[in-house]
């Protein structure tokens, strides 16, 4: 009998190995309020863990019950979301890798965390651990799973509710998934905004019938599997000879609220601030006039924007940094006019951005850790 009570609260994955306390079987409750250790950092995190938080205070029928929160340390001035939110609301805060005294908890739940769990940690949940993850598991697991759906333009999203395995990012399975649309023209900070709050309350949907859910959960597809490794300051770098006016426009809405995008101007680094679609109304005698070089620069007075081109199609840029802020008529004044290009002896085919090239980082020494700061997505 008892065997079988082990086998059930793992999961399945963890069939047989009969590793939790006997004062743990005692204290297992079968339905809400649940007693709830939240890991998490961000401001999507934070948007679940004001979801737990308001479960906790639903009247006569609360969902949680206890609920504590695992975070790690910020070297932000202001700190990081859930460490503010559970201050705020004082709410018991433990700094990772201390965890406090977790054998009186139901269930974890993780949301953006960055820190793999270790098995011995996870079974000391009846429940096990849950994971809110801003995608259709299996697609864009990882670290970054917003920012690769933006860059690949995928149309629909979602949220997937999984239970966490030991020792690999998102492979657990399903609990509850749901779509959702990429509205058009949205940021990473906007879409992150929106899947947040669908996350929030797919959770608590989740824990209302928990062992109900738990025993409906099913294994990911091996099909369609999708990878979402953590951003690097190289991605902000535009290939114009390789990337299209929609690609560059996706990268930054991608990157653009952390990185700006980084370009070559006449060998100084310089950041594009407010990049605009201007391929729609843009005159087809553009390219005619001007030539279809990538990284090719005008001035449209009109617009006050500057037209760069790219592999395919023009993208506009109003605002730039150039030793400071300059905007598209500040940059044209001081760098394009013609009196600038004949008075600095500019050579031909120089007058444009050229691609930024990152330097190469030197590889590790054998047996250097290095510290991955991958998100428990």
């Amino acid at each position: 009998m008892r065997g079988r009570i082990l086998r059930a609260w793992q999961g399945g994955w963890s069939r047989g190995r009969g590793r939790a306390t006997v004062a743990g079987e005692a204290q297992r409750r079968e339905k809400p309020p649940w007693r709830v250790l939240f890991f998490g950092t961000d401001s999507f995190a934070a948007e679940t863990l004001g979801a737990l938080r308001a479960a906790r205070e639903l009247g006569p029928d609360p969902i949680v019950d206890r609920l504590e929160v695992v975070t790690l340390q910020s070297h932000l001035p202001k700190g990081h979301a859930v460490k503010n939110y559970a201050e705020q609301f004082r709410l018991p805060v433990h700094l990772w890798p201390d965890i406090g005294p977790c054998g009186h908890f139901d269930v974890g739940v993780v949301a953006s965390f960055g820190r793999l769990l270790s098995e011995d940690l996870i079974l000391k949940f009846p429940y096990g651990v849950l994971n809110v993850h801003p995608s259709c598991l299996p697609r864009w697991r990882g670290p970054a799973p917003i920012i690769h759906t933006m860059l690949h333009g995928d149309r629909v999203t979602g949220v997937t509710i999984m239970q966490i395995r030991p020792r690999r990012f998102d492979v657990g399975p399903i609990i509850k998934q749901e779509t959702f649309p990429v509205p058009a023209f949205c940021t990473v900070k906007e879409l992150e905004s929106l899947l947040s709050k669908l996350g929030a309350n797919m959770l608590i949907t989740v824990l209302q019938n928990l062992p109900e859910c738990l025993q409906n959960k099913k294994e990911q597809p091996k099909e369609g599997v999708t990878f979402a490794p953590k951003v690097t300051v190289s991605m902000s770098c535009v290939q114009w000879e390789e990337q299209t006016s929609e690609q560059v426009l996706r990268l930054h809405r991608a990157l653009g609220t952390m990185m700006p995008l980084q370009t070559l101007w006449m060998g100084t680094v310089i950041k594009l601030l407010d990049l605009v679609d201007v391929d729609t109304g843009l005159p087809d005698r553009l390219a005619t006039e001007h030539g279809t070089t990538p990284g090719s620069v005008i001035y449209h007075k009109q617009l006050q924007t500057l037209m760069v081109r790219c592999k395919e199609g023009w993208v506009g840029v109003k605002a730039l940094v150039l030793k400071k802020k300059l905007t598209a008529t500040d940059f044209y004044n001081g760098y394009l006019h013609p009196w600038f290009q004949q008075d600095s002896n500019m050579p031909p085919g120089e007058c444009r951005f050229h691609t930024l090239k990152p330097p190469v980082k030197k590889k590790k020494p054998e047996g250097t850790r290095l510290l991955v700061n991958n998100r428990q997505h």
